[in-house]
C-alpha cells in the first residue's frame, strides 16, 4: 500500500486513544507497520487532541507533517486540524462540511451507534468502522480486533461494538462509492510495536536493577508505574514525596548494593541536581531517566523538545565524570538503558539517559524487540580479596576503585560528601590528597570518553551535505535523506545516541554539516564547536512543541 497518514482528532475524554488504538492493532494484525504518536493539550478533557497513525508497506519510525485522511469527531477538531490535510486528502466528520482540501464524508457516528449498537457509547467504534472503510481494511479484520478489545466486557457489549462499527463501515463505503480505495491483502509481516517508556523498565529489570524511586512527572511516569504494575520483574518501585528525596533513595539503594535508578522530567531534574554532584563525589553508580518536554519552567508539559542536553550534561557543582545517552527508538531505548547501568556500575557514575515525550508517547513497529545477548554483570568487589583495611577510595592507575557495599562483609565502607582520604574520610589536606581525588575522579571521566560509541552513519560516503542529530529525530532524519535523494540531491547522515563525553571525532572537509534537533538555540552544535572544533553551515531547529518530520527538515536546506 501507499504510504498512509491518518489523524483522528477530538477533545480529550472523547475516546481518541481508543479508536487510533483499535485501528492500530488492526493495521499490525494485517501485517502492516504502523508508527503511531499523539499530540494533546496539558488538560483532563476538552482541548484539541488527535492521535496519528503512520501506515505503509515498510515501517516509517516518524510523523508526517501532512495528513492523507482526517477522522474529526467535533466541529473543533475539524477546524484545528483540516488544515494538515493534504489536497486529496478526505474528511470524515459528523456534520457535512466543503473540505477546504479533498473530499468530505458526513457520518452520523453516534446516530449510527444508538440504531445498530443499541447505545451512543458506541460512536467510537461507529468512527473506527468509517476510518477502516476510508484505508480499505477488511471490516473483519476490525471485527476481530473489537472482540478481543472488549471481550471483558462481554459478548453483548463486543457484538454491540462490531455492529455499531458495520454501520460506519457501510456509511462510508456507501458515500465514496468508485472513490472507495481497493481493499488491503493480508500479509504474513508481523512487528513489535511499542513505546520507548514501555521497553526502558523491562531492559532495566534484565540490566539487575532492583530499585526504582520517583516523582511523578510527565512525560517520564510511565516508566514507575510500569513497575508497579509488573512486580513480576523484580523491581521494588517507590512513588517518593518528591523528586529530591526519590534521587537520594535511588542513591541509598546504590550504596546498599542494589542497581536503582530514578526518572523525572526537566523540572524535577532541577531537584535531583544536588545529588547529581553527591554521586560524583561518592563515586555512588546510579541511573537516571530525564525524559525531555519543552521548557522553561512548567512550559509544555504534554509536548515534545530536545531542550535539556547541555543541562543533563553540566548540571552540578563541581567537576565529576558522568554519561549521557539518548536513544533513538525503542529498541535502542533497551540497548542503551542496559548500558547506563552497565557504565554507571563499571565507572561508579551516574548516568543520564535523555528521552522526551516523543519517545514517551510513541508506538513504534519493528521487526524484533531484544535484549542484548550480553547483560552486564555486576561490578563489585569480593571483599575476601581484600586484606588490611578496606579503602572506598584507594588510588588506582584507571580512577576506580574496588567498591563494597554496606553490610557486605566484616570491611568498614565510610562513604563521605566533603572531599576526603582513600578511607573515606574527611580530608583537608591541600597539599596532596585533594589534587589527587581530583585526579582519580578526572581519569575516569578521560577513560569513559574512549568507551563511548561513534555516531551511525547513513550515506555519507558521497555526500554533499551530511545532517547531524541526536536521540529521538534519527527516523524523520533518516527519511529527510531520502526525500533528498530522490530528488537528486546527496545527502547523508551522523546520528549521535551517546552524547557526553563525546568521543573523539574527526569531521572531514568537504560536505556541508548541519545540525537538526528539537530546540531554538542549537544545543548540540554548540557542543560540537566546543568539543570538536565543527562550525557548522546550518542549523535546523524545532521548537514549537511537535516532533520533527522528514518534509520540515528538506524544506530548511538551501536548495529548498
Amino acid at each position: 500500500m501507499q504510504d498512509r497518514s491518518v489523524l483522528v482528532a477530538g477533545a480529550a475524554g472523547e475516546g481518541i486513544q481508543t479508536i487510533g488504538d483499535v485501528i492500530a492493532r488492526s493495521f499490525l494484525s494485517h501485517g502492516y507497520p504502523v508508527f503511531a504518536t499523539q499530540d494533546y493539550e496539558s488538560r483532563i478533557r476538552g482541548g484539541h487532541s488527535s492521535y496519528c497513525l503512520r501506515v505503509g508497506d515498510e515501517p516509517r519510525n516518524a510523523p508526517r507533517a501532512d495528513g492523507d485522511v482526517l477522522l474529526a469527531l467535533n466541529a473543533k477538531a475539524r477546524e484545528h486540524y483540516q488544515g494538515l490535510l493534504n489536497p486529496k486528502g478526505l474528511l470524515l466528520s459528523p456534520d457535512s462540511v466543503d473540505a477546504a482540501a479533498g473530499a468530505s464524508v458526513a457520518v452520523a457516528f453516534s446516530s449510527l451507534a444508538l440504531e445498530h449498537g443499541g447505545s451512543k457509547l458506541y460512536a467510537n467504534s461507529a468512527a473506527a468502522g468509517a476510518l477502516c472503510a476510508a484505508l480499505g481494511l477488511p471490516f473483519p479484520v476490525l471485527a476481530a480486533v473489537l472482540m478481543e478489545t472488549f471481550s471483558k466486557r462481554g459478548a453483548k457489549t463486543s457484538e454491540s461494538n462490531v455492529r455499531a462499527a458495520q454501520a460506519g463501515f457501510d456509511a462510508v463505503r456507501a458515500a465514496l462509492g468508485s472513490r472507495l480505495p481497493r481493499e488491503l491483502p493480508a500479509r504474513a509481516n508481523r512487528y513489535a510495536f511499542a513505546t520507548a517508556h514501555e521497553v526502558i523498565p523491562l531492559a532495566a529489570a534484565a540490566a539487575g536493577c532492583r530499585f526504582m524511586a520517583a516523582y511523578p512527572m510527565s512525560p517520564s511516569t510511565g516508566i514507575i508505574t510500569a513497575f508497579a504494575r509488573h512486580p513480576e520483574l523484580g523491581v521494588f518501585a517507590e512513588q517518593a514525596e518528591d523528586e529530591i528525596a526519590a534521587i537520594h533513595m535511588a542513591l541509598g539503594a546504590s550504596a546498599a548494593g542494589a542497581r536503582a535508578m530514578t526518572a523525572t522530567s526537566g523540572g524535577g531534574f532541577a531537584l535531583m541536581v544536588e545529588a547529581m554532584s553527591l554521586a560524583g563525589m561518592t563515586e555512588t553508580p546510579l541511573v537516571v531517566v530525564l525524559a525531555q518536554r519543552p521548557g522553561p519552567a512548567t512550559g509544555l508539559p504534554s509536548r515534545t523538545a530536545q531542550e535539556d542536553l547541555l543541562y543533563a550534561i553540566h548540571a552540578g557543582h563541581g567537576e565529576a565524570p558522568r554519561a549521557v545517552l539518548a536513544p533513538s527508538d525503542p529498541q535502542d531505548a533497551i540497548e542503551k538503558t542496559v548500558r547506563a547501568f552497565d557504565l554507571a556500575d563499571r565507572f561508579q557514575i551516574p548516568v543520564v539517559l535523555l528521552t522526551d515525550q516523543f519517545l514517551a508517547d510513541s508506538s513504534f513497529s519493528m521487526d524484533a524487540l531484544s535484549l542484548p545477548s550480553e547483560i552486564p554483570v555486576p561490578h563489585v568487589a569480593d571483599p575476601d580479596t581484600i586484606e588490611g583495611a578496606y579503602r572506598r577510595y584507594a588510588l588506582t592507575e584507571d580512577g576506580v576503585s574496588p567498591r563494597l557495599f554496606f553490610g557486605q562483609s566484616r570491611h568498614l565502607v565510610c562513604v563521605d560528601s566533603d572531599e576526603h582520604d582513600e578511607d573515606g574520610h574527611i580530608t583537608e589536606d591541600l597539599g596532596s590528597m585533594r589534587p589527587a581525588m581530583v585526579e582519580k575522579r578526572l581519569e575516569k571521566g578521560r577513560r569513559l570518553r574512549r568507551e563511548m560509541a561513534m555516531p551511525s552513519r547513513n550515506r555519507t560516503e558521497d555526500a554533499d551535505l551530511v545532517l547531524i542529530g541526536w536521540g529521538s529525530t534519527k527516523g524523520a532524519i533518516d527519511e529527510a535523506v531520502d526525500l533528498a535523494r530522490a530528488a537528486g540531491h546527496k545527502v547523508g547522515a551522523l546520528h549521535f545516541t551517546e552524547m557526553w563525553p563525546l568521543p573523539e571525532l574527526a569531521f572531514p572537509e568537504g560536505p556541508q554539516y548541519w545540525v537538526v534537533e528539537g530546540n531554538a538555540t542549537g544545543q548540540f552544535a554548540r557542543l560540537l564547536r566546543a568539543e570538536c572544533g565543527l562550525d557548522v553551515e546550518g542549523r535546523i531547529g524545532r521548537y514549537d512543541g511537535l516532533p520533527l518530520d522528514a518534509a520540515t527538515i528538506v524544506k530548511e536546506l538551501p536548495w529548498a
